[in-house]
């Protein structure tokens, strides 16, 4: 399956992650540490390192090679890389859904940048992929998370309680979901 690159804000492309961008990750996590800490859960030293991030890549780029997720970068022109987007939890059959989940940098939040991209992401999964829907969770803290989702269509329909460890403890979290199509699965 062939997932073409799709362009979210002027300079700044979507496109598929590779190994190349080890290095990349490794300084985008890094410089967003402190941005990403209260809604990511805790990450070893090694993670914010090229090594670290190319044994994740090698892990994520199996998981693709499965049909199992799909992991984007946002590549800005002038800047590398200033986010990412992750489908992951892809399930077939009947169900026909995955998981989202996406950060954008610091310096590039509030700007429609997440808002585009995960538009350009649920559009590859209905089109791409075939999927029926898509679900995201967001701690209850996260409003601007929750705000980019519902700008996408998203629809709250629950609360999970100590739905994932973030930033050191078990965090609830509000479920949301898209409705992509309804078509028959592939």
């Amino acid at each position: 399956m062939i997932i073409e690159p799709r362009t979210v804000a002027p300079g700044v492309v979507l496109r598929l992650a590779t190994l190349d961008d080890a290095a990349g990750l490794a300084r985008a996590y890094s410089e967003n540490r402190d941005h990403l800490r209260p809604w990511e859960p805790h990450r070893a030293p090694e993670f914010f390192t090229a090594e670290g991030q190319t044994a994740r890549l090698g892990e994520l780029t199996a998981l693709r090679r499965e049909g199992r997720m799909v992991p984007w970068v946002l590549d800005d022109e002038r800047e590398g890389i200033v986010g990412i987007v992750n489908l992951s939890n892809i399930v077939r059959g009947a169900f026909q859904s995955g998981s989202l989940g996406y950060w954008v940098a610091a310096r590039r939040a509030g700007r429609g940048l997440a808002t585009a991209a995960v538009t350009a992401v649920c559009r590859a999964a209905a089109d791409d992929l075939g999927m029926h829907r898509v679900e995201a969770g967001t701690v209850i803290a996260n409003a601007a998370s929750q705000r980019v989702l519902e700008k996408c269509g998203f629809e709250r329909f629950g609360t999970a309680r100590n739905y994932l460890h973030i930033d050191g403890a078990w965090r609830d979290h509000y479920l949301f979901q898209r409705i992509l199509h309804d078509r028959e699965p592939r």
